[in-house]
């Protein structure tokens, strides 16, 4: 079996944990239904094991990690919360002492959201590119300059390290390592089962561009940026959508910069951008992609993605297709 644990302290997130672990059970389900054995078991550990109370309420029961034998957990994670209670696990003796053997002998070892904190607190992360939730990105960059923080990653993978930028990505990490150990078609059966809308990979930005509109409050323009997101092929120059908005150009301009902090032409430029990395990373061709979402021909989409991203999509799709 592959165990997989995660360290929880008072106060943590609960969803850092019951989102992957669903994941990981769910692969055994999975398999299962293959006539394939179950791969994954999980268990939750704790300075003194017991029962941990989570910031939600709900509490679980777990096992003291001084108990855990050396080399039994293939995957250690640590799950993140808020600051008050981080601090208190970061300083927790137990965890600190216990915390570097697990890792070393992990097959793999990371964290999710938060938790980053206490692996970089033992210098676990020093020389390491990490993710983390969106608001610690800053902080733990300022904490930890020996860290590389990537803001925009839903989670990196950097050798045996694995770090996400919090709650819901730590299904997507998850998700990825079943991918890895397993297969693809087994990680979208889970995927499919908890209905997620999609696999998101790692370098997918934490923010769309449709939430980061949504996030400013009750826009004018959601139901337009929602007929955009679904229709990147179509026309989407400033008196085109003006036009669908009933406003004239100049107003329209303005009012959509001041709901969505955007340009129409940056935002439009970001949401095809979008499309394209998830596109490729599926192994379409560049004149598939370019076509599916507006930027056609081929050499349009080459041209802004590398302008975007500072790599060409052909490389792009080589690095990440399949994976």
């Amino acid at each position: 079996m592959h165990r997989v644990a995660f360290l929880v302290y008072p106060g943590f997130e609960l969803l850092d944990v019951s989102g992957p672990a669903a994941v990981f059970t769910g692969a055994n389900r999975a398999l299962g239904q293959h006539g394939r054995p179950a791969v994954y078991a999980v268990v939750l550990v704790s300075a003194a094991g017991g029962t941990v109370e989570s910031s939600s309420g709900i509490a679980v029961e777990t096992r003291p990690v001084t108990e855990v034998r050396s080399g039994e957990v293939q995957t250690m994670l640590v799950a993140g919360a808020e600051r008050e209670p981080l601090l208190a696990a970061v300083a927790d003796p137990v965890l600190r002492a216990a915390l570097p053997g697990l890792t070393a002998r992990a097959e793999r070892f990371g964290s999710v959201c938060s938790g980053g904190f206490m692996l970089a607190a033992l210098g676990l992360l020093d020389g390491r590119r990490v993710a983390t939730h969106w608001d610690s990105c800053a902080p733990l960059a300022k904490a930890f300059p020996a860290v590389t923080v990537d803001p925009d990653a839903l989670y990196v993978v950097d050798g045996r390290l694995w770090t996400s930028a919090g709650v819901t990505t730590g299904i997507d990490m998850a998700l990825a390592m079943i991918a890895r150990d397993l297969d693809a078609a087994i990680a979208g059966e889970v995927a499919k089962r908890l209905i997620l809308y999609a696999r998101r990979p790692g370098y997918q930005s934490q923010f769309s561009p449709v939430l980061q509109a949504q996030v400013r409050g009750e826009s004018p323009f959601a139901e337009l940026i929602g007929w955009i997101e679904a229709n990147l092929d179509a026309p989407l120059d400033v008196p085109s959508l003006a036009s669908r908005a009933g406003l004239s150009e100049r107003t329209f301009h303005r009012r959509f910069v001041v709901a969505t902090g955007q340009t129409p032409a940056r935002f439009v430029e970001t949401a095809r951008l979008d499309a394209a990395r998830m596109l490729l990373s599926r192994g379409l061709s560049l004149k598939s992609v370019a076509a599916q979402v507006g930027l056609f021909p081929a050499t349009r989409l080459s041209d802004a993605f590398e302008r975007r991203f500072g790599v060409a999509p052909r490389l792009f799709r080589d690095m990440h297709a399949g994976m």
